[in-house]
């Protein structure tokens, strides 16, 4: 991983709507231009990485600091190219922030949406659903030195 720069804005908004996609038509949401917009009005360089895989954009992962909680973060915006999906990438990305955030004894907070097949490597890493709506499930993963990853 890298610390991401203004000009990953673009390569992340492109590969959030190839993600994304399947998900937001399945529950009706998907709009062309807001998928890409979304991602570019909430982009913080300061709190992104770039996720790289020989040396390649493979996608990105934001760990923001929680606006109502001083040790708290959100994870946002850990989008994997497809083709990377599904072998252990995002669980070693995900593994690497959170042995952070325990070690500085945080929760962390993220929202996925309904049906989303990424809930299940959350759950994996100590996830749990908090509320949720018709939409998004709102998750959170309390600090701790013992959470162990399910396979």
């Amino acid at each position: 991983m890298r610390p991401a720069e203004p000009a990953d804005v673009e390569p992340i908004a492109e590969l959030r709507a190839v993600v994304m996609r399947p998900d937001l038509e399945r529950l009706g949401r998907f709009d062309e231009h807001r998928v890409r917009q979304r991602l570019r009005d909430g982009f913080s360089p300061r709190h992104t990485r770039i996720i790289e895989a020989d040396g390649t954009f493979a996608g990105s992962v934001a760990l923001r600091p929680s606006e109502n909680d001083e040790n708290g973060h959100w994870l946002e915006h850990f989008y994997l190219s497809p083709g990377l999906q599904g072998r252990g990438l995002g669980t070693a990305v995900l593994h690497t922030l959170l042995t952070r955030t325990d070690a500085d004894n945080a929760l962390v907070r993220l929202n996925v949406l309904q049906g989303s097949p990424a809930r299940r490597l959350y759950e994996r890493h100590g996830f749990t659903i908090e509320t949720q709506d018709a939409v998004d499930i709102f998750m959170l993963r309390l600090p701790g030195p013992a959470h162990p990853v399910i396979p």
